[in-house]
């Protein structure tokens, strides 16, 4: 199979997607002449033209807007934040129009828009640069939260997210964008709200998405050396969150650590954590630990990102709190 990187997984998922449909375009800034801030759009004004591959100016409370009105309009927008720190700016947009318009319009109205970009840090960008939105927006209801952490996942969420009916946040990250993975040439589609079970194992289970995920394969290959078998499962979706296949594996490990790059108060692992106490506490053998940022504003120096951030050690250590092993 061939191996693409990241960008091109979702380059290929909005091309293909926009020669199927005419009715879909993408907005935002630099995404056109510049081929993109990160060259996910490369070459795409080319191929599309400037009435469907369209730069905007930096005002992404006004592009979002016009984005929402034209999905209410039949069109099917792909909305680019430059990063998701800056939809902020937009975020009335998005959660008092996009998620709330199929509802307040008694079914009148869809919104089948996409908004991407990337989330969370991505080295030393200081504090207003450097956050992760996806419980944010996964607390609005008529909203969907994708969050992919690989080339092939990118690519089949993507395309789905660009056909839901729905509003979708498709949260991706700048050091993932030259990841390399494989991806088949023929057409494929990853259901939203399905986890992956992206590593069976018997003694532990741990849950993540995005790209912290890596931290944690990194800290499971670790472990497997002391003969422990950690079971990894990757979310994709933060909203709906796939419930069914959490509970079952730790019903399986009797264990439970969720790691996530986020603020730890109102967090998805404080979600999962809940769930999985609620539905499947008789089987759990110790108390779920939870592996998140630092609970501050994240710091310019090097050394601060390598403190805030979850870690291998870190991950390993929860790992081995459930396991009572010294």
């Amino acid at each position: 199979m061939r191996v693409i990187q990241f960008r091109e997984a979702l380059r290929e998922a909005m091309s293909e997607e926009m020669r199927r449909d005419q009715n879909i375009f993408l907005m935002g800034e630099e995404v056109a002449e510049y081929n993109g801030a990160y060259k996910v759009s490369q070459g795409m004004l080319d191929e599309f033209g400037a009435k469907r591959v369209i730069d905007t100016p930096i005002s992404e409370l006004g592009f979002a807007g016009i984005g929402i009105g034209a999905a209410m309009n039949g069109i099917r927008p792909i909305i680019e934040f430059m990063t998701f720190n800056f939809s902020l700016v937009a975020i009335d947009q998005v959660i008092n129009s996009a998620a709330k318009m199929y509802q307040m319009s008694g079914g009148q109205f869809g919104v089948p828009i996409v908004f991407r970009g990337p989330t969370a840090s991505a080295g030393q960008l200081g504090a207003q640069h450097s956050q992760a939105f996806e419980n944010w927006y996964a607390n609005t209801p008529g909203l969907k939260v994708v969050v992919p952490s690989n080339p092939y996942d990118a690519k089949g969420l993507l395309k789905s997210a660009i056909r839901d009916n729905d509003p979708v946040i498709f949260m991706e990250s700048e050091q993932m964008y030259g990841d390399k993975g494989e991806v088949p040439e023929e057409e494929y589609l990853l259901e939203l709200g399905k986890a992956h079970v992206a590593r069976a194992g018997s003694d532990v289970t741990v849950v993540s998405f995005g790209k912290i995920i890596k931290t944690v394969y990194a800290a499971a290959d670790e472990l497997a050396k002391d003969g422990i078998s950690v079971e990894i499962i990757d979310l994709r979706s933060v909203r709906p969150i796939d419930y069914p296949t959490i509970i079952e594996s730790v019903k399986k490990t009797n264990r439970l650590v969720v790691v996530e790059e986020a603020w730890p108060l109102a967090s998805i692992s404080s979600e999962v954590s809940y769930m999985v106490q609620k539905e499947a506490f008789d089987y759990l053998d110790a108390p779920i630990k939870r592996v998140t940022t630092r609970d501050t504003p994240l710091g310019y120096a090097p050394t601060f990102v390598e403190e805030f951030l979850p870690n291998p050690t870190r991950v390993m250590q929860a790992i081995n709190s459930v396991l009572y092993r010294n």
